[in-house]
């Protein structure tokens, strides 16, 4: 069993960690303006290489999983999958993308609905609500889940069949990278932006839970009950952390994916049905029709603020994002093949994702086409209560938003305690010699508590935003970061497999 802990990266991701936080806190106003200028640069002069990235590593997918490659067991020939494939897919799904899917389902589609920079004046209904479904398919689907995939895949191959550390810098061990600072700088750089992302998300999330509970008259929104908010996710995180995986993690990802499932069937029941469905087959129809158009379009001749603020900021935040979520979804892969890796990673959330915003986004512009501004006026104030006001139109209306309240913490409690388990794993001294080995308790501990904290000091401060903006220019470093690591697992599948 792997119980003990590199000291080296353990304490400077910490004092890197409390620094950062620390000199933003002190500096709001400078850092946020750093951090804008960073994300803006990159934006505007590397916008092309993200999308490049992004649509590389989907063709990347689909050629490894019809390749030779495709038939290597990650962990070798004799190794079995320690996971069922509906919990395993209920775990990556959880740890990936379900609490935003949740979260935008209703907003994002509203918002392009009604944004002047993508429509001119006279644009006709049908097209409007047909292009703001294709773009959050785009943003949700399958680049995403590309992204994510490509890391696991990396991580998966060098630990479980090469035998080497859950680390970043063990992509690199062949090729550059031989100095062990060097190694030490690119883990701890993984680690700086899984714990941010989780820790703004999960300050952020709180907001959200908050605003939901004062929305349907159980709690105000203060800030002292955001902060014991945060508080109940944390504890419940570290419960969950300490059960492990098979007792925790699992069984929360299964409850999870429970309530999504009678969460979706009541909208898709009690709401405008037969529109959902027409709304369903069209969505996937066009996006289908119109995929290599809206996948490689980087508003070359007009604005670039929108795609900026939208199809950038979410690359960048899959490519931030990809080292913790690629690293758990490696871990519950072992004894998966190449092939069924992709096909698990990156179709099946996809087709998840696809019909959770068909029913949530169509129902919602049903909602608008029918009751303008019903929706547009509360998100443009405050996105935060956008499915509380959706909800409010459906009979049962109070029971549907304590349900949509119990699925965030739920799926807030899995990033937190996946976060933590990541970050154990990446500060461990030793690699992990079989799928039963797990990261040090005090580790994971030390980890689940750090998120809360830093996402409370945060939120008191008020560096929650500057933070989420810190961690998505980071976007950029680690989209080439996956770059070469793909160029060096071709080269070992290639060599392993002769």
């Amino acid at each position: 069993m792997l119980k003990s802990i590199d000291y080296r990266r353990f304490f400077i991701s910490i004092l890197v960690i409390s620094t950062f936080v620390g000199i933003t806190l002190v500096n709001l106003d400078a850092a946020s303006i750093v951090f804008n200028s960073t994300q803006s640069f990159i934006a505007n002069n590397f916008g092309w290489l993200i999308i490049l990235c992004a649509n590389g590593f989907l063709i990347f997918c689909i050629w490894m999983a019809i390749s030779r490659f495709g038939k290597i067991k990650l962990g070798g020939a004799d190794a079995t999958p320690e996971f069922s494939f509906i919990n395993w897919i209920a775990m990556l799904f959880s740890a990936g993308l379900g609490i935003g899917v949740i979260f935008y389902s209703v907003a994002e589609p509203i918002l392009h609905l009604n944004s002047t920079a993508l429509f001119e004046d006279g644009a006709s209904f049908n097209e409007r609500a047909t292009l703001s479904m294709n773009l959050t398919y785009l943003h949700w689907g399958f680049h995403a889940w590309a992204i994510y995939g490509v890391v696991g895949l990396c991580f998966a191959y060098f630990a479980f069949n090469l035998g080497r550390p859950f680390r970043v810098s063990s992509f690199f061990l062949d090729v550059g990278l031989q100095s062990s600072w060097s190694r030490v700088f690119v883990d701890v750089f993984a680690i700086l932006a899984t714990v941010f992302g989780i820790a703004t998300s999960l300050g952020l999330g709180a907001t959200q839970i908050s605003t939901g509970l004062e929305y349907i008259g159980i709690a105000s929104s203060t800030l002292i009950g955001t902060f014991w908010i945060i508080i109940l996710i944390t504890i419940l995180g570290l419960i969950s952390v300490i059960l492990g995986l098979n007792a925790g993690i699992k069984r929360l990802s299964q409850f999870n994916m429970i309530l999504c499932g009678f969460f979706l069937i009541a909208i898709f029941l009690s709401g405008p049905t037969g529109f959902i469905l027409d709304g369903f087959l069209e969505n996937i129809g066009t996006y289908i029709q119109n995929f290599v158009g809206l996948s490689s379009n980087v508003h070359a001749y007009r604005d670039t603020e929108w795609q900026n603020a939208w199809t950038l900021f979410y690359y960048c935040w899959w490519f931030a994002w990809s080292p913790f979520v690629g690293l758990f979804i490696a871990r519950i892969s072992y004894g998966r093949t190449i092939k069924e890796f992709i096909l698990g990673v990156v179709l099946f959330p996809s087709l998840i994702v696809f019909i959770w915003l068909s029913v949530f986004g169509n129902a919602a512009i049903y909602q608008e086409l029918t009751s303008s501004g019903s929706l547009s006026n509360v998100i443009n104030q405050d996105i935060s209560a956008s499915l509380f006001a959706f909800l409010e139109q459906y009979p049962g209306a109070s029971i549907l938003m304590v349900v949509s309240l119990i699925n965030i913490v739920t799926f807030f409690v899995t990033s937190s305690d996946s976060g933590a388990l990541v970050s154990a794993m990446m500060t461990a001294s030793n690699k992990l010699d079989s799928r039963e080995d797990s990261p040090a308790l005090f580790s994971r501990i030390v980890w689940a508590l750090m998120l809360g904290v830093i996402a409370i000091i945060l939120l008191s401060g008020g560096g929650l935003t500057a933070l989420q903006t810190s961690v998505i220019a980071t976007g950029l470093p680690f989209a080439l970061i996956a770059c070469i690591a793909a160029r060096n697992l071709y080269k070992k599948l290639k060599i392993d497999s002769n």
